[in-house]
């Protein structure tokens, strides 16, 4: 088992007063400021809220914004038919707000108001129906936690009141309108708000607006950790489960998501008091210092590099799968970017292999054939016969730029390090088996078909994907090595090995590192910049770009090899 940190802490505060828990402690402080709006993100429990107020305040008119919507039923056909009708994917819709509100409705309410009785909104959109306001409050979920709540039926989707919908289809629909929603709204708001409040765990917690920006300054200056979350699926394994601590309930664990902002929190710590916020925050709203002025001018406020794990130790294979190409990414889904990534192996089996590129015999009218009867029931296709199945060992780093047919088999246990447009993965043949719910995963023959570079073939593979490592720098108990990516991929990627320490630098451009060696170390400002921050094994870490130089510093025993696995966006060439 390894000391790996469930649960890591960026340290804020010692005062725990300035992170304060439940109704009887929030409601005081909202109490006599006049007209009160309380913004919530989508999935939020308003009903508890609206509940709490109702209770302190019998004098006052408390609304619920779900009030002033459109009627759900109307609501659930047209973003049914704004979605189409594919499983998994969408075009992002230009939607907001808006659509979801009754004009009418607004438009009466405001007319009925009692003037001098005081008014707090609460719900989605509450800063579009009450503009003018004496206190703003914002109402933060975290997405895994929203993810968990779509699982156990216990929340709908934006303007829904139906909560029988499939888990996937809620999951779809927040996606591609809620979140985007939300976060348009959100991220308009927090730098005026004057408290923000969470509701992941058993009580809700508020903070200060101000301490809220201050929070997210610290965050963006000295390294951190974003709060990993754990998901079984059909292929997982048990690596995770042995080394990590996690918990038996599950039959595997298929995935940890260690840093995609997209959808992992950050815990902020004041004294012994924790408070969570999605990690989207930090990148949306202090995007200069964590990314860097490169990342900014091509990205935006997006978070380009992702870091996750793929377990499949005593587990399956995955999904035979292809990502889109640049330019079909951008057509059929208006993507700026598609999804280029790598597999390192941090550990495998004696026999693990990753199927990568086609086999010089494959023929595109074969495979086509082969997949398609498959999937219409027929006999499975001889994957072997047209992908190329390579050995895999520990420290092994196969390239994966988007348009090759890929997959990781099982007993593996794999860093995946890629681009992040998040979900768009074509499944090309899964195995015949279903998914943990009891139903088959979608397959995307069309899209994936269209997306196969057909002259990745054993050649390029073996001789650009594979193990594309020289060292580029070393000193007397340190290496550094060029590992990839790909020249068609974005990221570059670096494996530094040290017995002692090692220095690094940002270049004033965002680092992603995992400890793929070693129990633990320690990263360090040469300057004294920021506090020493402890890291252990498989743990992915963030350097913001404003930080520059730092070194790591091995704690283990004398003789003991540390290495990380770094990540940055590779600079244009002029």
């Amino acid at each position: 088992m390894t000391r790996y940190d469930k649960r890591p802490v960026v340290r804020v505060d010692e005062r725990s007063d300035l992170c304060i828990g439940g109704w009887d402690a929030i409601l005081p402080r909202l109490a006599g400021a006049g007209d009160l709006c309380v913004e919530c993100y989508p999935g939020a429990p308003v009903a508890a809220i609206v509940d709490a107020m109702r209770g302190a305040w019998p004098e006052a008119e408390i609304v619920d914004t779900m009030s002033l919507f459109r009627e759900p039923e109307q609501l659930d056909a047209d973003l049914r038919t704004l979605l189409g009708d594919d499983p998994v994917f969408a075009r992002f819709p230009s939607i907001d707000i808006h659509a979801f509100l009754d004009t009418a409705a607004v438009a009466a309410w405001r007319a009925s108001r009692v003037p001098g009785r005081r008014t707090v909104v609460v719900g989605p959109g509450a800063a579009v129906v009450m503009p003018v306001r004496d206190m703003l409050v914002h109402v933060s979920m975290a997405r895994w936690e929203l993810q968990q709540r779509q699982r156990g039926g216990a929340i709908a989707n934006l303007g829904s009141l139906d909560y029988s919908v499939r888990p996937a289809e809620k999951y779809r629909r927040a996606f591609f309108i809620d979140w985007r929603i939300g976060d348009e709204i959100k991220y308009a708001l927090l730098p005026d708000a004057h408290f923000v409040i969470e509701m992941n765990g058993p009580e809700p917690r508020m903070i200060a607006g101000e301490t809220y920006v201050h929070a997210l300054d610290i965050a963006a200056s000295c390294p951190f950790r974003t709060v990993p979350f754990f998901d079984a699926g059909p292929w997982g394994g048990q690596w995770m489960r042995e080394r990590f601590d996690l918990p038996d309930g599950p039959p595997n664990y298929a995935w940890c998501f260690d840093c995609v902002p997209e959808e992992n929190s950050l815990l902020l710590g004041f004294g012994d008091r924790q408070f969570e916020i999605p990690a989207l925050d930090l990148v949306r709203l202090r995007p200069m210092p964590l990314l860097g002025r490169d990342i900014v001018d091509r990205f935006g406020a997006e978070f380009p590099i992702r870091f996750d794990m793929l377990d499949t130790m005593g587990g399956g294979n995955l999904s035979l799968q292809v990502h889109p190409r640049a330019d079909y990414a951008r057509n059929a889904f208006g993507l700026t970017y598609t999804q280029d990534e790598s597999y390192y192996l941090l550990d495998a089996g004696d026999d693990a292999s990753v199927y990568l590129g086609l086999t010089d015999t494959a023929d595109p009218d074969m495979v086509s054939q082969a997949l398609t009867t498959a999937q219409a029931g027929g006999p499975p296709p001889d994957v072997d016969a047209f992908v190329n199945r390579l050995p895999a060992r520990r420290h092994d780093h196969f390239l994966i730029p988007a348009g090759t047919v890929h997959c990781s088999g099982r007993n593996a246990m794999v860093l995946e390090i890629s681009a992040t447009p998040y979900i768009f993965t074509f499944k090309l043949w899964d195995w015949g088996r279903l998914g943990l719910d009891g139903r088959p995963r979608p397959i995307h023959l069309e899209h994936g078909l269209a997306n196969i570079d057909w002259t990745r073939r054993e050649d390029f593979t073996r001789g650009e994907l594979v193990n594309q490592v020289r060292t580029i720098d070393a000193g007397s108990d340190w290496r550094r090595e060029r590992t990839g990516l790909h020249p068609l991929e974005f990221i570059e990627t670096e494996r530094s090995w040290f017995a002692t320490t090692i220095e690094l630098d940002t270049h004033g451009t965002l680092n992603v590192l995992n400890l793929v060696a070693g129990n633990a170390a320690i990263v360090e400002s040469p300057s004294g910049a920021f506090p020493d921050y402890e890291v252990h094994y498989a743990e992915t870490f963030v350097i913001p770009a404003v930080v520059g130089r730092y070194r790591l510093r091995s704690l283990g025993p004398p003789g003991e090899q540390c290495a990380v696995m770094r990540a940055w966006v590779r600079p244009l060439q002029n």
